[in-house]
């Protein structure tokens, strides 16, 4: 299964609760080591839509990541998205950071 924009999704019986698996390629190295900086640059730019539309979810997982890694500015903006966005739409964001914790 793949996402809207082509990633492949493993899905385990439970269409709400796919695990989205990116290629290196698609993070350019973007790993446990990255800085709290590129977390921060990479949730601006899916807020904005810079690569089409606005991912707020998406947003707020990067900002999260930010935030964890001491970013105040990050832990900001992530409250501003949050105040946009569903409930469920915060705790896909969460499980997708916490996902992305577990991988890298």
């Amino acid at each position: 299964m793949t996402d809207e924009t082509g990633r492949q999704m493993k899905v385990n019986g439970d269409d709400e609760m796919a695990r989205i698996e990116f290629d290196s390629a698609e993070l350019n190295g973007v790993g446990k080591n990255a800085t709290d900086e590129v977390f921060f640059q990479l949730g601006l730019s899916h807020s904005i839509g810079d690569q089409g539309e606005p991912d707020l979810i998406a947003a707020h997982k990067w900002f999260n990541l930010a935030a964890m890694k001491g970013n105040v500015e990050a832990a900001i903006r992530r409250q501003e998205l949050a105040e946009e966005m569903s409930g469920a739409e915060i705790a896909k964001a969460q499980r997708q950071a916490r996902e992305w914790i577990r991988l890298h």
